[in-house]
């Protein structure tokens, strides 16, 4: 099939080899673009270097390139996925990674340790109270850094030739422009962008498990089941 994907504008990376293992191919459409706040970025280097945080979490890759050239001190970190992983071991950072794509299991994977650490947290200016309120609950301090903030680009999506769309994320799906032709497969990249769907009164027919491999394997599946190849 042919899949747009949203994506930040430059952030399509290595998506069309990704999808080509699952016998797929895609190219990005653009709902959302980035606005960096540089005087951001540059309170939280300096919050690190005077070793304020006991730990970093990395919720997505775009802070992660954007912030790990600049670290000097490097603390436990931890990544949300593999492709966050990755844009912090380019500069030689070791990191861990969570075992799912989702943050609300940050706090499980610290388990104990987290009591009493100070947390910082870059990411985009999109609040998420779930997982402040969890690491609060758990006895953690988090600060948060909005490093950066994510506009919607107005702009229709170009669909046109597409077989499906994968949404990344709730607020690519809730900022679209986009209309559902007949025949368009629609996928959520995971649960919590399928329930923001949900809620907007579309039904996504196929939902992954937080990542672009499990969305492509969960669409091969269903497609299966249709009878429709790939």
């Amino acid at each position: 099939m042919k899949i747009a994907v949203t994506r930040l504008a430059g952030k399509e990376k290595n998506d069309a080899v990704r999808c080509a293992q699952y016998s797929h191919t895609c190219y990005s459409v653009h709902p959302l673009r980035s606005e960096i706040r540089t005087a951001e970025i540059k309170a939280f280097i300096e919050a690190v270097d005077r070793s304020e945080f006991d730990c970093l979490f990395f919720t997505s890759a775009l802070p992660a390139k954007l912030i790990a050239p600049l670290l000097n001190r490097i603390p436990r970190i931890i990544a949300i996925g593999p492709q966050t992983a990755k844009e912090l071991r380019r500069f030689e950072i070791d990191c861990e990674t969570l075992p799912s794509f989702y943050s609300r299991d940050f706090v499980p994977y610290l388990g104990d340790w987290i009591r009493g650490k100070h947390i910082g947290i870059p990411r985009a200016d999109v609040p998420n109270p779930a997982l402040i309120d969890a690491i609060t609950a758990a006895g953690g301090i988090p600060h948060e850094f909005r490093c950066y903030r994510l506009e919607p680009t107005g702009e229709p999506l170009n669909l046109n030739g597409a077989n499906a769309i994968l949404f990344t994320s709730a607020l690519s799906f809730a900022k679209a422009v986009w209309t559902r032709h007949p025949g368009l497969v629609v996928i959520a990249i995971g649960e919590i962008t399928a329930a923001a769907m949900q809620r907007a009164g579309t039904n996504p027919d196929v939902t992954g498990d937080g990542s672009l491999e499990g969305s492509m394997k969960a669409l091969n599946n269903y497609l299966a089941r249709k009878g429709k190849g790939t």
